[in-house]
């Protein structure tokens, strides 16, 4: 089973502050609650080793997902992709701009290699991208 979900954010920002946020591997970890720690293995920035926790029986501990930026086009996209044993997530962030306004469209795929890790994810996504939302906000300025 696949987890899929869409969130779309407004904010009343430049689309170069916005991006300067998603684009950061490190800025994306800290908004995740369930990242308990976080270690950006490149200069460049496109690669992390997330220390996710997951509360699922038969997992219950700490797992290492390491993360890749797999395509970024400044100042409009960013494609992620991380792998563990127990996981595999893709987030994909988007974000156009009139100039005065920018939205940034969030699309994020986990596929579970463990029994529990979908049904997980599926019962906290929306927390996780409220987090998002609250951090890219509090990065801007801006009230929720």
């Amino acid at each position: 089973m696949t987890v899929r979900v869409e969130r779309t954010f407004t904010f009343d920002a430049p689309a170069e502050q916005v991006w300067e946020f998603i684009a950061d591997p490190a800025k994306r970890a800290e908004a995740i609650s369930v990242v308990e720690s976080y270690e950006v293995n490149d200069e460049d920035g496109r690669e992390a080793v997330w220390q996710v926790s997951l509360p699922i029986p038969g997992i219950g501990a700490t797992v290492a997902v390491e993360t890749e930026d797999v395509e970024r086009d400044p100042p409009s996209y960013v494609e992620f992709v991380g792998k563990s044993k127990a996981l595999r997530v893709t987030g994909r962030h988007t974000i156009e701009s009139d100039g005065e306004t920018t939205t940034l469209h969030n699309e994020f795929v986990v596929d579970g290699r463990l029994p529990g890790v979908e049904r997980f994810f599926k019962k906290n996504f929306e927390k996780e991208l409220d987090n998002l939302e609250a951090a890219l906000r509090e990065e801007l300025g801006l009230k929720a």
